[in-house]
């Protein structure tokens, strides 16, 4: 026990910080908060805890854990990748402090579950979700995208442990809105350079060994992207709420998929050719970045 280094990204989560800390707490003893410039009580909980509180300016996901690898001076010989509103259930307590004794692992995947409105997310295709959350000290990275970004792992040896990360915000739907809008965009930028090409792309996961999220990746990439905006929306709702019954998750599922997988992507092609409107033809790399720095503030 106590073998694991946890990094949680933040800002402004007073409401669930609690909550995760005290989750947390069970498996390590050194965990560390980037904060982005938190402005409620999220850094004095953090500290309350014991927390190692770090400041650093946001620029994304990618970008703000990464430089958590890189400066927080991490000894324990594991990390661990938590979000703030996020928790464990009692079994995987045990699992990960009997998991990080194993001398042959490189890389430990957690089920998570997803609760929309205190509804689990059943259906869909969205469960099990599983994710790489724990790895080796200096074996893992995160890839550097602006959109679903994993870690990758430089070394073999994985498990998949049974028990779940639990995935419960308990924000309002008008910050989850306002959150999807914000998102929209940084998916906007994935895809459009998928098409145009104009930004270093880490293709990392896709060398991976096999994993859930390779195979979703690969299948955004080379199906998902090839579609036409729009319509590959209404496909993909379709298939998700139909052929993997999400219909079978009652009223609070259809706002969820309908939300997060119709609203949602067709939020981001709708942003997609308004931006490639305002190229008017000119897809220079020069032109696409001095865009998103102008009218999205996204510096690349």
């Amino acid at each position: 026990m106590m073998k694991i280094t946890v990094i949680i990204l933040t800002y402004n989560e007073q409401k669930h910080i609690t909550r995760c800390l005290e989750s947390m707490r069970q498996v390590s003893d050194d965990i560390c908060i980037i904060d982005a410039g938190s402005t409620d009580g999220t850094v004095a909980i953090a500290e309350s805890f014991g927390a190692r509180v770090f400041h650093n300016k946001w620029v994304n996901y990618a970008v703000q854990f990464q430089w958590a690898l890189d400066n927080c001076d991490i000894r324990n010989p594991w990390v661990m990748r938590m979000d703030a509103d996020e928790y464990l259930e009692p079994a995987l307590i045990r699992e990960i402090n009997e998991a990080t004794i194993a001398d042959n692992i490189t890389g430990i995947y957690i089920r998570r579950k997803v609760l929309f409105k205190d509804k689990w997310i059943r259906y869909g295709g969205f469960y099990p979700h599983t994710l790489l959350r724990i790895w080796r000290n200096g074996a893992g990275s995160i890839e550097q995208r602006w959109m679903d970004e994993h870690i990758v792992l430089s070394g073999d040896g994985t498990t998949m442990l049974r028990e779940h990360i639990v995935d419960h915000n308990l924000n309002s739907i008008h910050w989850w809105v306002n959150k999807h809008n914000n998102y929209a965009i940084r998916e906007m930028v994935d895809l459009l350079n998928i098409k145009y090409r104009f930004l270093e792309s880490d293709g990392r996961l896709l060398e991976n060994e096999s994993s859930q999220a390779k195979r979703k990746r690969y299948l955004k990439e080379k199906v998902y992207a090839s579609l036409s905006p729009g319509a590959r929306a209404s496909l993909y709702f379709f298939f998700r709420y139909f052929v993997r019954f999400g219909f079978l998750d009652g009223y609070k599922g259809f706002i969820f998929h309908f939300m997060q997988g119709y609203w949602y992507r067709l939020l981001v092609d709708v942003n997609m050719k308004e931006f490639e409107e305002k190229l008017k033809g000119d897809t220079r790399k020069e032109t696409l970045i001095e865009l998103l720095r102008t009218d999205y503030n996204i510096a690349i």
